[in-house]
């Protein structure tokens, strides 16, 4: 009875061990694709380096499944940020590692009274897949100008940032589409006329 006993001890630690090991395997968290990481320059922004600052900064608190950063070698980002004179207009994404965007960000939509800020983040969620949507709130990022100058936000809402997780959701396609459509916000209440 002792050897029985002493031999059933013995097992129950080996079963433990195994069965541990079987509920660890079991509760390991599921792989998920690795995060995308897209590269700016800012280099000729100007007077927007710190609107650009805290809209990337916004974007990369509300979104998992890319990040941005600024490049650490010029000439090689995948996106570009710019100051021009004119309306804000910016490559309409999603813009993925290796792609060429465009950030132009105009100096007449400040004139016309808008919050840096917010154009700047507007115009990467531009970047990042997402289109205008003007009659939404000014929760809405991508709402624009169509809530007024008094609209400071510069945050995308939760659904804004769920598409552009859903945009990066597979990470890097292997075969990337050659054409670029150009996105031009004129932010300001008044039409603008003539073609470009």
């Amino acid at each position: 009875m002792i050897k029985q006993i002493a031999a059933l001890t013995a097992l129950v630690p080996a079963m433990l061990g195994t069965t541990a090991d079987v509920a660890s395997a079991h509760s390991a968290p599921h792989a998920t694709p690795a995060v995308v990481t897209l590269t700016y320059d800012a280099a000729n922004a100007g007077q927007w380096a710190g609107p650009i600052q805290q809209a990337v900064q916004n974007w990369n608190d509300a979104v998992h499944n890319v990040r941005l950063e600024p490049t650490s070698t010029p000439g090689s980002a995948d996106y570009v940020y710019e100051a021009t004179s004119g309306w804000p207009q910016t490559t309409l994404g999603p813009i993925f590692p290796g792609g060429s965007g465009d950030v132009q960000l105009g100096r007449q939509a400040v004139d016309e009274g808008y919050d840096a800020t917010r154009i700047a983040a507007h115009e990467t969620g531009h970047i990042l897949g997402l289109p205008d949507d003007y009659s939404g709130p000014c929760s809405e990022l991508m709402s624009g100008h169509g809530p007024g100058t008094s609209c400071t936000n510069a945050k995308p809402d939760a659904a804004e940032a769920a598409q552009v997780d859903k945009n990066y959701a597979a990470g890097t396609p292997t075969v990337r589409p050659h054409h670029h459509q150009v996105v031009i916000d004129v932010w300001s209440g008044r039409m603008r006329t003539g073609s470009h």
